[in-house]
């Protein structure tokens, strides 16, 4: 009887290097990275290691509403370990300033 080495995928080390990619996109209006701004709601890496991000834009009419998520699904799909992706646009709750890191407030002049 043989057994099989299964490999075990960390998914919460996988969930933190989907953040840093993440954090390497911008609000081409703002420039903080969709991650400090608040955008991201959250990213969830199943046993699969496919990969579902729930976001929002900074306003239903926002400029780049098609692009962007469009850009963050591209980039995750294109990591080491990902076997896909899909990113979902939710306007609840709203958007608003208050969802900004601190880096992110500071570097706006909020703070």
């Amino acid at each position: 009887m043989s057994t099989k080495k299964e490999e075990t995928i960390d998914t919460d080390a996988l969930g933190e290097a989907i953040v840093e990619v993440i954090k390497t996109i911008y609000d081409p209006e703002i420039p903080v990275d969709i991650y400090e701004l608040g955008l991201i709601y959250d990213v969830l890496v199943n046993e699969d290691l496919k990969v579902k991000v729930l976001m929002t834009l900074t306003t239903p009419n926002c400029p780049v509403a098609e692009s962007l998520p469009q850009e963050v699904e591209e980039k995750i799909r294109q990591m080491d370990g990902v076997n896909g992706a899909e990113v979902e646009i939710t306007f609840d709750p709203p958007w608003d300033k208050d969802m900004m890191s601190e880096e992110a407030k500071l570097e706006l002049g909020f703070l």
